[in-house]
């Protein structure tokens, strides 16, 4: 399946993009509830062009024990600069820059496409339809013990009333690729609603602070592909991906300046044992393999 088309720019490319969000004047309109740092939702322009983004200030981060601290927005640069070096093209344009609450990770902000959302699974059935019980549009709850065609089972869920239903996403392309991102970059918190459809059939990843450990973290509900393995396209983008990160490299070069060298030979070393066993990753049973909440 070829790469999907670039972000709908309205006439500003990817490098245009970031020029934007790193030099814009920065508005902060409100914050996105609900998050455990503080998200900023802003706009921001530049020479006659205006954007919506996102602004999560250091000064606003959670500490964590696993992590350092302050460094998560640096981390959610990382992701996406392996993603661009994948071409995927997974993670919005992010860059760290200075705001009015000092510095911080600004990304543009992805408008999820409703109508995309909605195409699900063609059983028919209501607990296979991916708006069923408040889940994002990739995910479902089914009744039955196997999912159904298109879709991958995940795991069994308790859903009230002594009942379980069985979690399960679609057996879509572009889910299969943030997967394998996932295992490269050691996601610790892919969440059903840190995915965003987009219009012209676009899939983004969100919220990548809690990445590159050099501990396995890797918590997701993109199990489905466990064991199986990779695509041919993964395969050449991992090959490509490891020549990338070689020392010395413009990527490598780059992620030094946001991960530490322990958390960047990690990554090297995550991207070799992928290629090795050319297959998707399993649990490994050391951490818990699903995050909470899982949406």
């Amino acid at each position: 399946m070829p790469a999907p088309e670039r972000i709908p720019s309205r006439g500003l490319t990817e490098a245009g993009l970031r020029t934007l969000l790193a030099q814009g004047e920065l508005t902060v309109l409100g914050r996105v509830r609900g998050a455990s740092n503080a998200v900023l939702y802003c706009t921001v322009a530049y020479e006659g062009e205006e954007r919506p983004c996102v602004y999560k200030p250091v000064a606003g981060e959670q500490p964590l024990w696993d992590f350092p601290d302050g460094t998560l927005a640096q981390r959610e640069v990382a992701a996406y600069e392996v993603s661009e070096a994948t071409g995927w093209g997974l993670v919005p344009p992010t860059v760290l820059r200075e705001g009015p609450y000092g510095p911080g990770m600004c990304q543009l902000w992805i408008e999820a496409d409703e109508a995309d959302a909605a195409d699900g699974s063609d059983d028919g059935s209501e607990a296979g339809d991916p708006g069923a019980h408040g889940l994002p549009p990739l995910l479902a709850l089914v009744e039955d013990e196997k999912p159904g065609e298109g879709w991958k089972a995940v795991c069994f869920a308790e859903v009230g009333e002594g009942r379980t239903a069985l979690l399960v996403h679609a057996d879509d392309p572009r889910l299969r690729r943030l997967a394998v991102l996932d295992a490269v970059i050691n996601n610790g918190d892919r969440k059903g609603g840190h995915l965003l459809p987009a219009p012209g059939g676009r899939l983004y990843g969100i919220d990548h602070g809690v990445t590159f450990n050099a501990d396995d973290k890797l918590r997701t509900l993109l199990w489905g592909w466990a064991g199986e393995p990779l695509t041919t396209e993964a395969v050449e983008v991992l090959g490509l991906l490891s020549a990338g990160l070689e020392p010395g490299t413009a990527l490598a070069t780059r992620l030094a300046e946001l991960i530490t060298m322990a958390e960047l030979d990690a990554l090297r070393g995550r991207v070799a044992v992928l290629r090795e066993a050319g297959c998707h990753p399993q649990p490994s049973g050391e951490w818990p393999a699903i995050p909470w909440p899982p949406v």
